[in-house]
């Protein structure tokens, strides 16, 4: 389509990362390792800046930024809902929106659904770097419908680069005099039944003999946001036993809202907060999986997966986004929410060894 800001995610690859950002690229790696990843498209950091610039923002951001204090919180979140107010107010250039609308679409008749529901995630240059980890910092958006919506939804992931944490992390950094770049993903979503995150080592330890699994009902925010205590499992890749099993206790869930785009928040059922969200079948299905992702980049990766509803294996699961596992920043930057990192090793950290096999 001779498109300048957008490309299919199957079309990207590893040295795209300069143009798209790592998160977009790892998963057109995948995609071509034939790994499950739900189709998309990702925007290029190209069209923020040339958004930037058509909306006349570079040098309000600047003059914003200028000689802020990362430590004076009442400012930072002052410049941040300046910039945050200005970016979101913005129209995106009839070039921007006229491609995403055109992919979104390429999209809809590949599933035959007009407006289907698409989640549109952040994917910052450098935010998996091994010097920096960005995670957590910018925001993603589930369920979108709609090609006005996800233009917007790009525009919020935009914004998100500003956030208060963001902001702080990078001047403390020293990139505060550096124009950050942000590419977009956006993916068909998965009507998730299970979700969590996964690594392909013991995250505290750094054993490579087995997978660590945090899991939990529905969509991926409740584990991601530190909303529910997750299940917690340890998977032996040689032999495939489950070493370590515990049950969290799962109180909430995210859903699709049934009125239409966006999500819900809802209670889990008394009777389903004790259970255990994965059998022994879909833990044996997931270490696949992360052998997998682990096998085609070379490396340790940290993992975010969904089991659509259908539940049938393995079609049923899906790599949603893989980074590497890295050392945490000696100085933990300010979050408004925790890392999936964070929280998996929050969690191991706690008894992770400790537990009885079952």
């Amino acid at each position: 389509m001779g498109a300048e800001h957008t490309r299919p995610l199957d079309q990207l690859r590893r040295d795209d990362e300069q143009l798209f950002g790592g998160k977009s690229t790892s998963l057109g790696e995948l995609i071509a390792s034939e790994i499950p990843v739900p189709p998309g498209f990702a925007v290029a950091s190209a069209a923020f800046q040339a958004f930037l610039e058509d909306a006349g923002l570079i040098d309000r951001i600047e003059r914003e930024l200028s000689g802020l204090d990362p430590e004076d919180l009442e400012a930072l979140a002052a410049a941040s809902g300046a910039i945050g107010e200005s970016v979101r107010a913005a129209p995106l250039s009839e070039a921007v929106r006229g491609e995403i609308a055109s992919r979104y679409g390429e999209l809809g008749a590949a599933v035959g659904d007009p407006e289907p529901p698409v989640a549109v995630r952040s994917s910052a240059l450098g935010e998996d770097s091994a010097e920096a980890t960005f995670a957590g910092q910018q925001e993603t958006y589930l369920w979108v419908r709609g090609p006005e919506s996800v233009c917007d939804a790009v525009r919020d992931c935009w914004a998100s680069l500003y956030s208060p944490p963001a902001i702080a992390y990078r001047r403390k950094m020293g990139k505060a005099g550096q124009t950050p770049a942000m590419g977009v993903v956006v993916q068909l979503m998965v009507d998730a039944a299970v979700s969590g995150v996964m690594f392909t080592c013991n995250p505290v330890s750094g054993d490579p003999s087995s997978v660590a699994v945090n899991a939990s009902w529905g969509l991926g925010l409740a584990v991601v946001g530190g909303e529910v205590t997750p299940d917690e499992y340890r998977v032996s890749k040689v032999t495939r036993e489950v070493l370590h099993r515990t049950i969290g206790p799962k109180a909430v869930e995210y859903l699709p809202d049934p009125a239409g785009g966006g999500t819900v928040r809802a209670d889990v059922a008394a009777d389903r907060q004790q259970v255990a969200c994965l059998d022994d079948e879909h833990l044996d299905a997931l270490a696949d999986l992360a052998r997998g992702v682990e096998r085609h980049f070379g490396c340790h990766q940290d993992i975010e997966w969904a089991l659509a509803r259908d539940g049938s294996l393995p079609s049923s699961l899906f790599v949603l986004q893989s980074r590497p596992v890295t050392t945490a920043p000696k100085q933990d930057p300010p979050r408004e929410r925790r890392s999936a990192m964070s929280l998996v090793m929050g969690t191991f950290g706690a008894g992770g060894d400790a537990g009885e096999k079952s």
